[in-house]
């Protein structure tokens, strides 16, 4: 059985109906050999990230950065999943009040020392909110685990 991870963090009802909308994603009916799992960012370990075999990442919009709880994730698991995680394949969401650009370039920053692989394009729900945000949410997580359930990732 494939492992994906969902670290999101979710400080708002809409941000959560966006996590919520994603694992809606992960259970389509086809998918048959991958199990989820969805940890908050300050719960998150290292073990986690090196038992999965993908990861989907959602933050918000702070003052043009990640938010706090992601980037306390990525400082506690940055160098015990270095060496044997590169390549992981993975997704972003972000949900951002402004433009999301500085949000996208710090995740991006991170992940690419990580040697990463962004396997999706990063789904940015910005600006005032919008229903579509979680249909998008959702193709997101649905597109990541068939993928990891194909064998493609």
């Amino acid at each position: 059985m494939k492992k994906l991870l969902v670290v999101a963090h979710t400080p708002s009802e809409n941000t959560r109906k966006l996590l919520d909308a994603v694992l809606e994603g992960t259970r389509h009916p086809s998918i048959c050999d991958v199990t989820v799992k969805e940890v908050a960012p300050l719960h998150a370990i290292a073990q986690d990230v090196l038992d999965c075999d993908a990861i989907i990442l959602g933050t918000t919009e702070n003052l043009g950065y990640m938010s706090g709880a992601l980037k306390d994730f990525f400082d506690r698991i940055y160098y015990p999943c270095l060496e044997e995680k590169q390549g992981l394949p993975f997704a972003l969401f972000v949900r951002a009040g402004h433009d999301g650009t500085g949000t996208c370039r710090a995740v991006d920053s991170i992940t690419t020392g990580l040697r990463w692989k962004a396997v999706q394009p990063t789904v940015l729900c910005r600006g005032e909110w919008d229903d579509q945000f979680l249909e998008q949410c959702k193709q997101l997580g649905t597109t990541m685990a068939m993928s990891l359930d194909a064998g493609i990732i």
